[in-house]
């Protein structure tokens, strides 16, 4: 029984020295202790890969039966070639091919320790039955091991690998692509004018307004406004009653980037050949993507009929809910949000699932290689700042309006429709603000809404994403609503578009 116990011990002696010096370096409990942050995470784990990986390899022997061999012959796998440096092994194949070596003539010494404990056993078991010393020859002499070797193999280090790489996709998410147009070498610079934004602003407030009426004023809404019914409305009766010609793009919000800029542009050619007028653009969300699509394609077609284009908070650079729903290893593979989206979009609203797609920062980064901007063309950037204070959870958004049915010939009663959007921009702000450390208006990063080359307006008033079309039941009376707001964005297009043919004329003198 001693002599059992001794065996065994011998046998687990490996894994025991092993677990020590693991405890005495790097181990795990450190690991999991000394992680300062959540973004440090993934570098930890790649540290210890070698680790992890050199601990599997170690411990993976099994021993098969020995009824299992022919005429008791020991079948023995090894993780590494390298383990217990013995010459017997130092020839395994990488290819994932099976090695037999027989007739070894090494010492047991030389034999890695959980074959030579295994070699004991049987041994020990062979003398009880009366044969202990041709059965131990026979092991010695004439027994192969047979290796296969896991560098080649789906399991061990590739998997776990390919474990960390998916770790560091998920910690990482969008971090890498958030403001990489301002990191671009070969993008211009940005021209901030806020403080001319906020003169304009206050001279609408006391009456001033400025928008020439020689020009059209198009309005080209984003995601999901084919379901909004007061999507920029409350702007077009406001420049309607200024005596402004203003029209909304009647355009499928959930169709292709591509798809909108093309309808877009025969917007555009209709607009001119029926009033003989230039356009002014203003494009909100997707719907100023869409527009800087249509003028970056056919700009040859399009430019003695647009004078300029407003982008109000569009992910230009891209968007990282767009990038974090559809990219592997993100939100849509744990909570099922991509299968959601693909639900609503394409089944519910019959639209088309590219529509997201073109918003991720790999489309854009795909289309921006092949389409600029015109250098000549006029463009201001609008980026704003949600509020994530609790107010904000009491803050309806009007999207809607509602007649109740009536008997009577009098005019039938409505009431508004109306959604907590604000609360929702203000939870996926504070998301945006916890995850990536980015100021956001709730969809769309404050970077990633500003057009290289453009002036840029950045308002310190906090308002998110659906601000700019959908009016709130308890927005202030003493600050600018989003149709004032949208005014001043365009007197100040108007104002960039004379200057900059101001300078054409010089450059050309």
């Amino acid at each position: 029984m001693d002599r059992r116990n001794n065996t065994t011990q011998e046998s687990s002696d490996p894994f025991a020295a092993n677990d020590s010096s693991l405890r005495s370096n790097r181990g795990i409990p450190q690991l999991l202790t000394s992680v300062p942050a959540l973004n440090d995470a993934a570098s930890y784990l790649a540290d210890t890969t070698s680790l992890f990986t050199r601990c599997f390899m170690d411990f993976s022997a099994v021993a098969e039966p020995a009824s299992r061999g022919l005429g008791g012959q020991e079948m023995v796998t090894f993780g590494s070639a390298e383990s217990r440096g013995s010459p017997a092994f130092s020839g395994v194949s990488s290819s994932g091919s099976h090695l037999a070596v027989c007739n070894s003539s090494q010492p047991s010494v030389d034999a890695p320790l959980l074959h030579e404990g295994l070699s004991r056993t049987l041994s020990r078991e062979s003398s009880q039955s009366g044969s202990a010393t041709r059965n131990s020859e026979d092991l010695s002499d004439s027994s192969c091991a047979q290796v296969q070797s896991t560098q080649a193999s789906p399991n061990g280090i590739s998997i776990f690998q390919g474990l960390i790489e998916k770790v560091r996709r998920t910690v990482r998410g969008s971090a890498d692509d958030i403001g990489w147009l301002q990191r671009a070498s070969h993008m211009p610079p940005v021209e901030d004018q806020t403080d001319r934004f906020v003169e304009i602003l206050d001279d609408i407030r006391h009456g001033l307004h400025k928008l020439p009426n020689s020009m059209v004023y198009l309005l080209v809404p984003g995601l999901f406004s084919n379901h909004g019914p007061l999507y920029f409305v409350n702007t077009k009766t406001s420049f309607s009653k200024l005596g402004l010609t203003c029209h909304i793009a009647k355009i499928h919000s959930e169709a292709s980037v591509e798809k909108n800029a093309r309808e877009i542009k025969d917007y555009i050619e209709e607009v001119y050949w029926g009033s003989n007028k230039r356009v002014l653009l203003l494009g909100h969300s997707k719907g100023g993507v869409d527009a800087a699509a249509a003028l970056s394609m056919y700009w040859s077609d399009l430019k003695d009929k647009v004078a300029g284009l407003v982008l109000a908070q569009s992910p230009y650079g891209g968007s990282p809910i767009a990038s974090d729903i559809l990219r592997e290893g993100q939100l849509g593979d744990y909570v099922n949000i991509r299968k959601i989206m693909e639900i609503l979009i394409c089944k519910v609203i019959k639209g088309d699932m590219q529509a997201l797609g073109d918003l991720t920062y790999e489309r854009r980064k795909e289309f921006l290689s092949k389409y600029h901007l015109p250098k000549e063309l006029p463009v201001v950037s609008f980026q704003t700042e949600a509020s994530i204070s609790p107010a904000v959870l009491a803050t309806l958004s009007r999207v809607a309006h509602a007649e109740m049915p009536t008997f009577s010939t009098a005019q039938p009663a409505t009431f508004p429709v109306v959604m907590p959007l604000g609360a929702v921009m203000a939870a996926c702000a504070q998301l945006l603000q916890i995850r990536y450390g980015e100021k956001s208006d709730g969809l769309v990063t404050c970077r990633d809404a500003e057009v290289p080359g453009s002036v840029v307006v950045r308002p310190k008033r906090k308002l998110d994403h659906a601000w700019m079309v959908y009016s709130s039941l308890n927005d202030d009376p003493m600050e600018a609503d989003a149709s004032q707001v949208c005014e001043a964005l365009l007197i100040l297009l108007v104002e960039v578009g004379q200057r900059k043919r101001h300078e054409i004329s010089n450059k050309d003198e």
